[in-house]
């Protein structure tokens, strides 16, 4: 077993809200690095991919949140 602090366990609302504020801020981070002249291509590729990932588990988590409900 390895000697690491164990993390305590975080309820999904406060998950949720990390979530979306890693993607603000991946927003902003994109918004800045294509204002500032010349970019990295490369970098902000990257940036993009995470927060596209981050969105889709944002919609994943939110819709597992709630049953569906058939009509």
């Amino acid at each position: 077993m390895p000697d690491t602090p164990e993390q305590p366990e975080v309820s999904p609302e406060e998950r949720l809200a990390r979530l979306r504020q890693e993607h603000r801020e991946l927003d902003e981070t994109i918004a800045r690095l294509s204002e500032a002249g010349p970019i990295n291509q490369l970098e902000v590729q990257r940036l993009k991919r995470r927060k596209l990932a981050l969105r889709d588990l944002i919609a994943r988590l939110e819709s597992g949140r709630y049953p569906d409900i058939i009509a």
